[in-house]
């Protein structure tokens, strides 16, 4: 997974890892605290690894904001991509 985000392309990366590799039903608004797996009904991340997302989210925000980029619009496309195979 993706450690650092500078870039939109970035943050598209972070969210395919997140979408495809993390099965996640991803918002850009939602804390990953909030993320329950869906078989088990437990959290699916540990308080650190939703930390360390949540803190990435909020580069991903920064990011798009500096360089015009819709957050919403990206999740979103990754979503529909991922729908769709």
């Amino acid at each position: 997974m993706i450690d650092l985000i500078k870039t939109i392309n970035d943050v598209g990366h972070f969210f395919r890892h997140l979408i495809q590799n993390e099965n996640l039903n991803l918002h850009p608004d939602e804390d990953f605290r909030n993320y329950i797996h869906v078989e088990t009904g437990l959290p699916s991340y540990t308080q650190e690894e939703a930390d360390f997302r949540n803190k990435l989210m909020e580069t991903c925000f920064e990011v798009c904001c500096r360089e015009n980029g819709d957050i919403y619009a990206i999740g979103l496309e990754m979503l529909f991509n991922r729908l769709q195979h």
